[in-house]
């Protein structure tokens, strides 16, 4: 059966992955012979007699691994959605047999050294601009990655990489395990308080899950948690939500131990690549380039949003002391005040706002949206294999032509990963043929059907995650390595961050969000609420992420000293004038962006590099002719942004879009800060 794991996809649109026969006793076997594969691959480029040149050397690499890949895509799907014990054991056994195999090829010193050539004569070659683009890609990713070290550096870094992979794949589960494991159970009637209807029926249902009848259960999740957070009247059951939520890696699944060695041997690895830290290896490779910059940029966003904070404390101390609460604002409490303060000053429940956004009428709407712009159409289609019923399958159109095919999986299950995600199951390109993209987006909403009712919080999600499928559906390269959303970490966010903004437009809003018993469009009174509430608790959010931002920052740059997480945490909280009443987005012990993974490790400032980005392009439309839906911006968007992957350096291609290089003003305004001069 590994075969069919191996082999080109068959069936619809080009091909499609055979989720419906996969076994998770496959993906070892399976995995061992596409390294297998891919080690005759690289062996034979390496061993090439001729002299090294694009075609035999660089395009060779580019050509080579797809049978691995589409083991690693299947696999990938399991390990992050059907993630049960049977499939952690193997996640936990292959890990760092495949960052060993990863190693091989970038420290194989015959290939190296073919690259290299290539590269050094990519500007005398007649090389296209994209080849000469891929050349430096690939070129640097050898060279940052160990490729020129000596033999005993390259056995170092091996053995590090190796004990890295396992230490990620047990921080990971060990966060699973926890959200898995640990639930609040409500008892009575009276710990419903405040609850929505929609609210007390999930938590009804995932007690009845857990054979505890007649009981209501909240998980620990994000999805269950915060939700519970700003509606829930019970305080002291606020306070114990809370402290179950932000302790997750912290107690039984330790992960602080895996912390500190994480952090050791990322130190000690960015050593032998030349790097005096972590987070100098990590941000020599984006549009920041230094750890200096992403802390500037951060830091002068930092202090507005505490000032900010401080205020909006205030404020909801006026309505505690106003109730004769007799306490002081407290984590648990942010949300639920919040959401107070908000009723009171904007007239806005969110209850009320959520009455018109249903589940699949978001996603018409993100699809709607898309057509406007780019001239997509999504139609639905069955009998495409999928890993579980609740994943929806559409295939793209475009000026008459398939132009992909789109996989959603929105609602929450036991072992799915938390949180929401986008994956690309395969790039497009031109190189062998035309090779239309296949994407999927992936979420936690509680319930199981398009009648489910989403916050607005949830609804943006939709629209966040359906932007990196858009930067990977408009992608228009000859060279998979260079497509789609294969772009520098802090330039990937821009697209997702910039396609919430299409969600409270009007031109959208009224045509997707309808009452959910009346069919009644949203009167334009919310609507234009809801705008005006935008900049409301903007300190809040950005110092919730802020601060796991700079906590994240400044564990990669202390090196190799040693490090208890626990209290580098409250140090370094302590050290920033961290607000007392918050806690960061993500406590080190559940950090999964940066801990179970090197994805957003020094790197979890991006999403506010992004947003400056965003706010900046997000102007460019407010002052277009036709606002958000002009067509000219739009088009300028797709042939400047999301057609060219990392075809361009991504200073360039915001440059060429914007005209100018970003400016960080239009950010501050964003969020309501006071803006210098």
């Amino acid at each position: 059966m590994i075969q069919i794991l191996l082999s080109p996809w068959t069936g619809p649109c080009g091909g499609v992955p055979p989720f419906d026969k996969a076994k998770v006793d496959d993906f070892k076997p399976a995995l061992l012979a596409g390294i297998d594969a891919n080690r005759a691959e690289i062996a034979s480029i390496a061993s090439n007699p001729a002299p090294p040149d694009f075609a035999n050397t660089i395009a060779a690499l580019e050509d080579s691994g797809r049978a691995l890949h589409r083991v690693g895509v299947v696999y990938g799907v399991f390990a992050s959605t059907l993630n049960d014990k049977a499939m952690q054991a193997v996640e936990m056994e292959m890990a760092p047999v495949l960052a060993a195999f990863a190693d091989e090829v970038i420290q194989n010193a015959a290939l190296f050294a073919r690259v290299k050539a290539v590269y050094e004569a990519r500007e005398t070659s007649g090389l296209t601009p994209e080849q000469q683009r891929l050349v430096l890609v690939v070129y640097r990713n050898f060279a940052r990655h160990g490729a020129a070290l000596d033999n005993a550096g390259k056995t170092r870094l091996a053995v590090i990489n190796q004990r890295l992979a396992t230490l990620y794949t047990e921080f990971g589960q060990n966060v699973l395990a926890d959200e898995e494991e640990q639930f609040l159970v409500l008892d009575s009637e009276a710990d419903l308080e405040g609850l929505s209807p929609q609210q007390r029926d999930a938590a009804r249902a995932a007690a009845d899950g857990k054979t505890l009848k007649g009981k209501w259960v909240i998980h620990n999740t994000r999805s269950d948690m915060e939700p519970f957070l700003t509606y829930a009247a019970r305080r002291d059951l606020r306070e114990k939500a809370h402290r179950l939520w932000t302790s997750r890696g912290d107690g039984a699944h330790d992960n602080k131990p895996l912390i500190r060695e994480i952090l050791s041997l990322r130190a000690e690895k960015v050593k032998l690549l030349g790097f005096p830290t972590f987070a100098h290896w990590v941000t020599d490779d984006q549009m920041a380039k230094t750890p200096d910059a992403a802390m500037a940029l951060m830091e002068k966003v930092w202090k507005p949003a505490v000032a900010r904070v401080r205020e909006e404390v205030a404020e909801m101390q006026k309505i505690v002391d106003a109730e004769k609460g007799g306490f002081k604002i407290a984590p648990w409490d942010f949300r639920y005040y919040a959401e107070k303060v908000r009723q009171a000053e904007y007239a806005i429940d969110q209850n009320a706002i959520k009455a018109y956004l249903q589940a699949d009428k978001i996603v018409d709407a993100a699809f709607w949206a898309a057509g406007e712009l780019y001239g997509f159409e999504f139609v639905e289609v069955t009998g495409v294999p999928v890993a579980t019923a609740d994943v929806r399958v559409f295939e793209l159109w475009k000026n008459g032509e398939p132009a992909g095919l789109f996989y959603l999986d929105p609602y929450a299950r036991a072992g799915k990963l938390s949180g929401a995600w986008m994956s690309e199951y395969r790039t497009q390109e031109r190189f062998k043929g035309d090779v239309t993209p296949i994407v999927s987006n992936n979420a936690n909403f509680v319930g199981g059907s398009g009648d489910v009712l989403l916050s607005w919080d949830d609804a943006v999600t939709i629209f966040h995650e359906f932007g990196h499928a858009l930067h990977a559906l408009n992608s228009n390269v000859t060279y998979p390595s260079l497509s789609g959303t294969n772009v520098v970490r802090d330039f990937v966010e821009f697209p997702s961050q910039l396609n919430e903004r299409w969600l409270s437009t009007p031109e959208l809003l009224s045509k997707f969000a309808h009452h959910h018993e009346t069919g009644e469009p949203m009167p334009e009174a919310l609507i234009a609420k809801i705008r005006n509430a935008q900049k409301f608790n903007q300190g809040f959010a950005t110092v919730e992420f802020l601060a796991s931002a700079i906590v994240d920052m400044k564990a990669h740059l202390v090196g190799d000293a040693s490090i208890d997480a626990a209290q580098f945490e409250k140090d370094t909280l302590r050290e920033i004038d961290m607000p007392e009443e918050i806690v960061m987005r993500h406590r080190m012990p559940h950090f999964t962006h940066i801990f179970s993974g090197e994805g957003y490790a020094s790197g979890y400032y991006d999403y506010i590099w992004a947003d400056t980005l965003v706010a900046d392009a997000a102007e460019a439309f407010r002052e277009a002719p036709g606002g958000f839906y002009d067509e000219a911006l739009a088009r300028k968007l797709h042939d400047d942004i999301l057609s060219v992957g990392n075809t361009v350096d991504a200073a360039e291609a915001f440059h060429r879009f914007r005209g100018r290089d970003v400016r960080v003003e239009a950010l501050m305004r964003d969020r309501g800060f006071p803006v210098d001069g």
